[in-house]
């Protein structure tokens, strides 16, 4: 019996950078990659309860390691070797989960994402964003969802498109993935581990993300960190422009 696989697209040519997107988001949030003449082969994957992708996890306990684990059976179904990837948010998370346990992940860039652990405060409020999804999903997602904007207001019509696009999603999906992401550890030894391959691009205004600590962590990886000015934490959408010329200075 073949292996379920999650949903995905494949476009440009060159070099595999595979695409994962953020918490409630999907394979749409690349879409200004396409348009951008961008000199790779794009894979964007819909990761598990995202988008057009199932949620077929059984363990007990929601793991960011499952989410990577079904990545790379996208990748080997595909016969992809060698690649790089790119992760906004959540999406980073899965990706820093793939360059610690899989030899040919490359390079990695974090968009509006940590390496830091949650902390004990954070971790107390993704319980909260479980049980709130679980209860009163689509209340929680048109809550949620504005806040993460610097340059748009909650009746753009773009934020609208993100809160009737999340509002597909089973509550138990955002839910899982709220829990996976409470138990994921700090990852910062990944950039002494593997110089020079692991990047950030960072929204100034950044809610979720504090920009000046970003900066004093980063005081000797300076090149590895990208600050992008008049965003917060959708900076592919605030300043796609920007998010793609950092990309391709960092990928190359």
């Amino acid at each position: 019996m073949q292996q379920e696989l999650l949903n995905y697209r494949v476009f440009g040519n060159g070099h595999p950078v595979v695409f994962l997107h953020g918490f409630m988001e999907s394979i749409s949030m690349w879409d200004f990659i396409e348009s951008s003449n961008f000199p790779f082969q794009c894979i964007v994957i819909d990761l598990p309860g995202h988008g057009n992708s199932d949620l077929w996890d059984s363990n007990e306990v929601p793991s960011l390691n499952f989410m990577a684990s079904e990545v790379q059976h996208v990748l080997q179904y595909l016969g992809v070797e060698k690649y790089h990837v790119v992760g906004h948010s959540m999406g980073g998370y899965v990706a820093m989960v793939l360059k610690e346990s899989d030899a040919n992940c490359e390079k990695v860039v974090l968009l509006n994402s940590t390496y830091k652990e949650d902390a004990e405060q954070k971790k107390r409020d993704r319980i909260r964003v479980a049980d709130l999804a679980l209860q009163s999903k689509n209340l929680f997602i048109q809550e949620a969802i504005p806040g993460l904007f610097y340059r748009f207001e909650k009746d753009h019509e773009l934020v609208q498109q993100l809160i009737a696009e999340a509002k597909q999603m089973e509550g138990q999906a955002i839910a899982y993935a709220a829990l996976a992401m409470r138990e994921r550890k700090d990852t910062f030894q990944l950039f002494k581990n593997f110089p020079k391959q692991i990047f950030v691009i960072q929204g100034k205004y950044d809610p979720l993300i504090s920009c000046e600590q970003m900066q004093l962590d980063f005081a000797d990886f300076s090149e590895q960190l990208v600050v992008l000015d008049a965003t917060g934490h959708m900076s592919q959408f605030e300043n796609p422009e920007a998010a793609v010329e950092a990309l391709r200075h960092f990928l190359a």
